[in-house]
Parts: C-alpha cells; structure tokens; sequence
C-alpha cells in the first residue's frame, strides 16, 4: 500500500465537535473525533472502538432512534452513514451531495433525518432540510430527496432543536427565534432587541427544548438563559430569565424528565437548575476549561461535559464529578515544538498554560501533566502572564530542560529550569532554577546527545537574541544544606560578530556544536569551544539547521528564510548542494539517515524525505494538506514495521507527525483504514471472562483438585467440550431470552454438546483392537491389509500414562505368527 498523506490522528489536537457526544446504555461514550467517531467505555475511559470511513471532518452523530444500537454519522464530504457500532461496521451509507453540518433523528421521522446545508447560491447561508433515506438492497445508496424546512438557520448544531415528540423544530442566529410547526406547517418568528443596554447582549447562542412539556431554553451572550412559554401564538407568547453566567451561556441540556435544566459556559462550572427556579441551582465548579457542549444519557443517570481542552468529563446525575477522558490539550499556543519523551516515547508540547503535557499516541491518551511555571493561571484577556516556551530532553530522558518567560517584548522576565527524573516519584522534580540566563528572549536549546556516561558529561546548550550562546554543565553542589548532590552552572559563552543567535544543535558523537547566528552558520569545539569554521549561504537568516546521523554524519543541513536548503560537506568544509524549495519545517530522523522537509508553496504543504548524501530525495509528497505544517517531529516505532516497498522504507524504524497551524496533529500512514483501526477487534459484547464470585472460586478450585487427581491416577485426560467454550453454551447464554426457541428443542443440543467425542477412546478400547486385529485370518486381501494398517497409525498417538503399548503392522503380525506356530522342540535334544 502506499503512503497515504495528511492522516488525521483520531482523538489528536481536533477536539470532537460540539454537542456530538452521546450514551448508548449508559455503557458507552460516542464522540465524533476529526474524521472518525470514538466508542469508549464509560467505566474505564477505554477506547473501544475506532470507526472510520468518512473522507472528511465528522460534524454530528446521533443515535438511531428506533434502535439504540446504531448510529447516524454524517460528515463534510456529504454523506450520512449508519453503524452498528458494536461491532463496528458501517450499515448503510447515504449519499446526500452538499457539505453537512448538523445532524439530527427525531423519533417522530421514521425513514428521514435532518441535516444543515449550505445554501446554494449564497455565502455563509444555511438551510435545514429533510432527507429522505433510500431504502435498498446496496449499502451505497444516493439520497437526493431533500426537502427545506427552515431557511436562514445558523451552522451550529446547538442553533437547532426539536420539540416534544418532534411536533416542531426550534432555529436561534443572531437575536432572532423561528419555530416551525409541523402539522400545521405553521412558522412563527420572534425577535430581540439588539440594543446592548447596561451590559446586556440579547444574541442567541444555543436553543434545547423540553423533552414533555411546550417549553424552548435558549442561552445568550450575555449569560442569561430565557424559558419560552405560549410560542404557539405569535403575540402571546411569555419568557422568564435565569442569570448566573457572567458571560456567554456555551450550551444548555434538559434531565430526561425534564426536571433539571443544565448550562455551562466559560467560567468552567455546570450550573443545574431545578423547576425552572432561579433560587434552585446546584454547582459543580473547577472543571478545569470552559464548558462548550452538554450531553445527558439516555437513562439519565449520567450527563458529560466536552471543554475547549479537548476533554469529556463524565458526571453523576447528583452533579459529583466521575471520571475524565482527556485528548491532546489544544494549547494557544505549540511553542515548545513537538518534543519526544526518550522514556516513554510519548510527545511532549505545551497543555494547559504553563503546563507540560506528555501525549501516548499508541493509546491516544495523556500520560501526564507536568506543572513548570507553577503559578496561577488568570483567565483575563490581556494580562502578560508567564508561560512555557522551550524544551529539551537529555539523550535518556533523565534530565529535563525549560524556558518560560512572560509575554512582555521589550523586557521578558526569564527562568531556565532543570528536572531530573526520579524513579522513586516516578516524576520530574525540580533540580536548579536559573534566573534571567539570557538577557533578551531564548531562540532555542539543546542537549549534547550522547548516553550519559561519566566520560562524556552532560552539556546543556542556549542561545539567545543578546547575540550570545552559553553552555551550561553540571557541578557538585559542595552546599551541606543542600537536597541534591548535582546543579547546573555556566561554563563558556560564546558569540559572533554581535549576531543574534538563532539555532544550535550537536553532531551526533557530540564532538561539534553547531549555532547559527543570523545569516552565518558556526562551528564549534565541544571540548576547548574553539571556531572551526564557518558557512553562509545568503540571502536570507538561518532558520533550521541539524546534522546528518550514521553514514551521512559528515554533512550539515540548513533552511534560510529565502526557502533556500543547503547541504554542506563538514570535511571539504564546501557546498554539496541546495534547493529552493521554501522549507518551513527540518526534522531529522534519530534512527536513520532520513530528513524530512516540509515545504510551504501556492497555499499547500509538500514533503520531502532525503539523504544529505544524495541530492534526490528518495520520498515526495506533494500537496500534503492544505494547512501550514508548522512543526514536526519523528517518534521512534516499538517494532520495525514490515514494509515491501523500498520507496517507503524510510517509514520503517520511525513514524513522522505533523502538526498545522490549525492545531491539528497528523500522520503518514502505510496501512490501510482497516489495519489502522486496531481498536475495532475488541469486542463489545458480553466480557468472555466470568465474575470472581466466591461460588466461581469454589469450583475452579475443585475442578484443579480434579484434575490433579486424575492425573496422579494414571488416566487418560479427557477436556470436556463446556471447558473449551462450547458454542451451543455461548449461544445459549448470549442470546436474549425473547428470541430463544423452546426449551425442549435447546435441551437436545445442550445434552449433545456435553458429550465426549467418540474420537477419544481409553487405553483399555484401543488395547482390544489391537488384539483383534491381531486375529483375523492370514489370506486377508492386501486391500484390507492396509486399510487395517492405515487404523493402527490413526491410533498411533494415543499415550497411555505409565505404560506404552507396542503397534505391530499387518506384515509383522503375520511372521510373528509363523514363529508361534513352528515346532522348536527338537532344541531340547541339545
């Protein structure tokens, strides 16, 4: 297969869409991720299943409401398609046409769905419409009978909502409210001032309806929620207000009975109303981000919260908080770059402000978050707060290098941190904290990549735009009051022509450090910090620069600003070769060869996969994604994946993600769809393993009991059928109790299917065999000889415990015979 370019990363930097989150169950959790839609287990926050087969962003899910175990997805590429999502197949796929962007499944539309489209003809006009689904014998159907319900309705799936028993559907955009009446074919409108008056925004953010009663909530900008009453008449209609929300009501979600109301926005708190009252509210703050979607189980007994950190939170229906499942955390900002963890090969880049966040990509879970700024983080536009910027790890991931500093440009308050692992704690902890290192912003910093061994001692490298880089090495910390033996001081500083320093690396035996300074690339001395040399390729400053690994060690490669990539030769200290190719992104791979450059051309990024030692690259990509890749990085494979093709062997030791400037984490890929989804061989039917109960102990411990006497005695060890999972049993136990036949007509096969196969005979069976066999007349055809032979070899594999019975063949048995009945008395003369 080839490679195929620009894989979304399920569960990655995308958080899942809006109020697309729902409970089959209450068992599981499905949520629309990027292209695919997730099933986790509420229980243990697992991923269960992975479905995939849409070509685009997955917009909405819902579930089918006249079966709970299937799904409706629908999706950017037009298309609306049904899973049975317990086992993981798509059902039927409909093919509607026009770019989707909602999706909704009133019970009261038996064989349609609804679906927001774009209007044609118009820019950023929408419509709600019917969609008749074709009944058919294919699982590719068209589904071009579409008829418009409301015009002008706003792209969000929380604008949208139907009323009890689907008599109505409710539209909200801007300070206007239409609800349209089915039967009647009746539209009513109602409007807001748009007048802002003493701080008040009359615009509409989300729209819920009561599940029994003639009741519309809708939320607004200003944090008010207002309860709609009478709206079948267009003059008499009433509302009542609920004000806690200091800003923008993100979405609201009624209990099943209705009873509740719920509302979240960006203060981070679920607020619950009871009755319609705002003097009955329960709170469950410090939920960590802003609220921007509600979800409520079907049985009610659960509701999850989905936050602009890309996290579902799970919540018991007394409002206690009860699990979390938490993605890649959509930072403001990747400064730190796409770093991989040594240790657990996790990626590592910026969490929550001032947090580190450590990202499993096997699991597509976070491993952890590490606190470096350790101050309180104020949510308060405009307000220059510090937060985390660089990040280095040493060669084995024991030592850890940070670089935060605030956001002033002019005078930036700076901190260099080191962590060192403890195996104890498990944990980074905090080992020197160095104040103002650089006196103006830190460009970037790394470690001497070497194993850490006494020989070879640790070297931290940074480089600043005080026109200065400065090597920082490990001293014994002679003060007795002291907790650790080892901190961190200044060695050298080094600097160019008063250049700002931009960009520093080592080669990879360490024995030459590289920095960049503006348009000039330097070469140092790791050992005397001794200028070897020195190489320029102007126009344009340096942007990237990194050494080449293993055979192609002697070359230095570089990315200017003007889009040039230059390959310098370290022993000629000359030019091999360059490009222009525009490069914004440089990466090599530590575990080959390879660089991967991504270039930036006509509004599209392009890969390119090369040796320095040979100027064609061995792998192109054109037309990647259409997004601006910004970072890059190599994380390093369990296991050498088996690749046939020599054109991608590249991919084999080492797998290449990006990330866009829409924060979306992305892949390369040699398999297919199918081979990626690992999830899906897990099943989601009844658990194979039986409960620990003490009566299951107490039988597990007779049967071994059992079983060990029966091997003392010397018998032949029989399995029976139930232990080795009968499928009459499994059917039996599995199937619901509506659908079973008769009992009388199971009785036959469950009694059949405890049998003993009459393949497996006893010894003293297979003994009496032999021994009539061994009677039969000697003018036996030889036919019958050798259908006598072919049953003694059958039989041949049979092992008697304690004894072995000898197996003669037909011929044998015949002189064996000749020699019993021959007269030897003649012998005794002797």
């Amino acid at each position: 297969a080839g490679v195929r370019g620009g894989l979304r990363v399920p569960g990655g930097a995308r958080a899942p869409s809006p109020a697309v989150t729902t409970f089959p169950l209450c068992r599981y959790l499905l949520c629309a991720s990027g292209d695919f839609v997730k099933v986790y287990s509420v229980s243990t926050e697992e991923t269960l299943r992975l479905m995939g087969g849409h070509a685009d962003l997955v917009t909405g899910i819902q579930l089918n409401p006249h079966n709970h175990m299937q799904l409706y997805s629908c999706s950017l590429d037009g298309s609306i398609k049904l899973w049975d999502f317990m086992d993981g197949i798509p059902i039927k796929t409909f093919t509607v046409g026009s770019r989707l962007l909602a999706l909704y499944t009133p019970a009261s539309a038996e064989d349609s769905v609804f679906v927001v489209i774009p209007k044609k003809g118009e820019r950023d006009t929408f419509q709600l419409v019917s969609v008749k689904l074709t009944k058919g014998a294919g699982q590719d159907l068209e589904a071009r009978e579409l008829s418009v319900v409301l015009d002008g309705v706003g792209a969000s799936m929380k604008h949208i909502a139907f009323g009890r028993e689907g008599a109505y559907v409710v539209s909200v955009k801007e300070v206007n409210l239409q609800v349209y009446f089915f039967k009647r074919k009746q539209l009513n409108r109602f409007s807001l001032s748009t007048m802002k008056t003493k701080g008040g925004d009359n615009h509409f953010s989300c729209v819920v309806c009561h599940p029994t009663e003639d009741c519309i909530a809708t939320g607004h900008a200003d944090g008010k929620i207002r309860l709609w009453r009478n709206f079948h008449h267009r003059k008499e209609y009433t509302y009542s207000t609920l004000h806690w929300h200091h800003d923008i009501v993100m979405d609201l979600a009624f209990s099943v009975e209705g009873t509740r109301l719920l509302s979240g926005g960006v203060e981070s708190v679920l607020v619950q109303w009871h009755n319609e009252s705002s003097c009955q509210k329960d709170f469950l703050p410090r939920l960590g981000s802003p609220i921007e979607s509600i979800s409520v189980s079907s049985d009610g007994a659960l509701c999850c919260t989905l936050h602009t950190d890309n996290r579902i939170t799970i919540i018991n229906s007394n409002l206690r908080f009860s699990r979390s499942i938490q993605g890649l955390i959509k930072s403001r900002d990747v400064k730190t770059g796409l770093v991989v963890d040594p240790r657990t090969k996790a990626l590592v880049l910026n969490g929550e402000p001032g947090h580190l966040q450590f990202y499993c990509l096997q699991s597509d879970q976070q491993l952890f978050s590490l606190d470096i700024v350790q101050r309180q983080y104020i949510h308060q536009a405009g307000l220059k707060q510090s937060d985390l910027v660089k990040v280095a790890f040493s060669a084995r991931g024991t030592w850890l290098a940070t670089v935060e500093e605030s956001e002033e440009v002019t005078d930036p308050e700076l901190q260099l941190k080191l962590w060192f692992y403890s195996e104890e704690t498990q944990s980074f902890e905090l080992n020197t904290r160095i104040n103002t290192p650089h006196d103006n912003h830190i460009t970037d910093m790394c470690f001497r990549d070497m194993d850490e061994v006494e020989d070879d001692p640790l070297i931290l490298v940074t480089t600043g735009r005080d026109c200065v880089f400065k090597v920082w090495v490990m001293v014994e910390d002679t003060d007795p009051e002291a907790h650790q033996s080892v901190s961190w001081s200044c060695d050298f500083v080094g600097s160019y022509h008063n250049y700002q320093a931009t960009n520093c690396c080592f080669s990879e035996d360490g024995s030459l450090l590289a920095v960049s300074f503006e348009e000039t690339v330097t070469l140092w001395d790791s050992v005397t910090w001794d200028l070897k040399c020195t190489f320029c390729h102007p126009p344009g400053n340096i942007r990237n620069i990194c050494f080449g690994r293993l055979t192609c060690s002697k070359y230095l490669i570089g990315a200017t600003d003007y889009g040039f990539l230059c390959c310098w030769n370290l022993l000629t200290c000359a030019l091999e070769w360059s490009a222009h190719l525009n490069i914004v992104v440089l990466q090599p791979d530590p575990l080959s060869e390879h660089i991967a450059a991504v270039s930036w051309l006509s509004k599209e990024s392009s890969l390119f996969v090369f040796k320095p030692n040979e100027p064609r690259p061995v792998y192109v990509q054109r037309n990647l994604c259409k997004e601006k890749i910004l970072l890059a990085a190599f994380v390093p494979r369990d296991e050498p994946e088996t690749i046939s093709s020599e054109k991608y062997l590249w991919l084999r030791r080492s797998q290449l993600f990006f990330l866009t400037d829409t924060q979306e984490l992305m892949t390369l890929s040699t398999k297919s769809l199918e081979e990626r989804l690992t999830p899906s061989s897990k099943q989601l039917a009844v658990e194979e393993s039986p409960l620990v109960t003490p009566f299951s102990l107490l039988l597990g411990k007779h049967r071994h009991q059992q079983s060990k006497e029966d091997t003392d005695l010397g018998k032949l060890v029989v399995h029976n059928k139930h232990e080795q999972a009968s499928p009459a049993v499994k059917e039996l136990l599995h199937t619901p109790a509506h659908v079973l036949p008769s009992a009388s007509f199971l009785c036959t096969i469950f009694i059949n299917s405890l049998l003993i196969s009459k393949e497996n005979k006893s010894a003293e069976e297979v003994a009496d065999e032999v021994e009539m066999e061994s009677e039969k007349p000697e003018d036996d055809s030889e036919e019958e000889g050798d259908v006598a032979e072919m049953e003694q070899e059958d039989t041949s594999h049979m092992e008697l415990l304690g004894e072995v019975t000898c197996k003669l063949s037909k011929s044998q048995e015949k002189e064996l015979r000749k020699i019993r009945k021959t007269d030897y008395s003649w012998i005794s003369a002797f």
